[in-house]
């Protein structure tokens, strides 16, 4: 399969080391929470990663949110690329960490760490989500208040409905108005990320989909497993659908 060209319309610098590029491609249609792979030449050798769309599937341009990684050659590339310069994307999305591979239920939490939010912010610009549960939670956990970035995407979702949804920051280096200090897992543990919530993990109700760093990923499945919440399988549909990001 070929190789499509995209041309930059914006890079959004978050902080140091987060930005989004905004890219106008000729991709295929996509399902929320897919990603695409973004290429380019970096000495003589072409060099290619994964990139969740932050944009609904309706949405133009495609935007990707990123961190630069130390000695990272290609991230370290990316963050240079101006308005009208290029980049290599794949023609067809993949990946199935989207909603139609997750069984109905009450409750739908999204639980992410730093890049890991994107899909998510995808997928709460779709209708699905809005339509097959009652209530919604979007966890983001960072290191530093700054890195709390998207906020007026995530405004937008509570302006469509603040009954449903509920937007909870969690900031493990600093305090910082509004958010939990900590991490997930601790605040899982000792119920405080249940009672900010108002909703509780139990498996007649919740779906839960897990996306960024592994660790927290898979700490948190086993927290949940403990809970009696099982690994979504499409054979044998369970309650934890995760996406790992490093």
């Amino acid at each position: 399969m070929g190789w499509v060209t995209g041309t930059v319309q914006e890079r959004k610098q978050w902080t140091d080391r987060l930005f989004s590029l905004r890219i106008d491609a000729d991709v295929e249609p996509f399902v929320a929470g897919q990603f695409n792979r973004l290429r380019m030449e970096i000495d003589g050798e072409l060099v290619g990663r994964p990139y969740s769309y932050v944009n609904a599937p309706d949405e133009r341009p495609l935007d990707f949110y990123m961190i630069t990684v130390p000695d990272g050659p290609l991230s370290n590339r990316l963050v240079q690329l101006e308005p009208g310069d290029t980049v290599e994307l794949m023609p067809r999305a993949t990946g199935f960490f989207t909603l139609n591979e997750i069984p109905d239920g009450r409750d739908l939490w999204l639980l992410s760490t730093g890049t890991g939010i994107g899909p998510f912010l995808s997928i709460l610009k779709t209708d699905e989500p809005w339509e097959r549960f009652e209530n919604i939670r979007l966890v983001h956990a960072v290191r530093h208040a700054e890195e709390l970035t998207y906020q007026d995407t995530i405004a937008g979702f509570s302006e469509r409905d603040a009954q449903r949804f509920q937007y909870i920051p969690f900031v493990s280096r600093e305090a910082h108005p509004g958010a939990i200090q900590g991490r997930i897992t601790t605040a899982l543990s000792e119920g405080e990320l249940e009672a900010q919530a108002g909703i509780d993990f139990a498996p007649e109700h919740s779906q839960v989909m897990l996306c960024g760093n592994p660790d927290m990923v898979s700490d948190t499945q086993a927290l949940l497993r403990e809970r009696g919440l099982q690994k979504n399988r499409r054979r044998k549909p369970g309650h934890l659908t995760t996406e790992s990001y490093w």
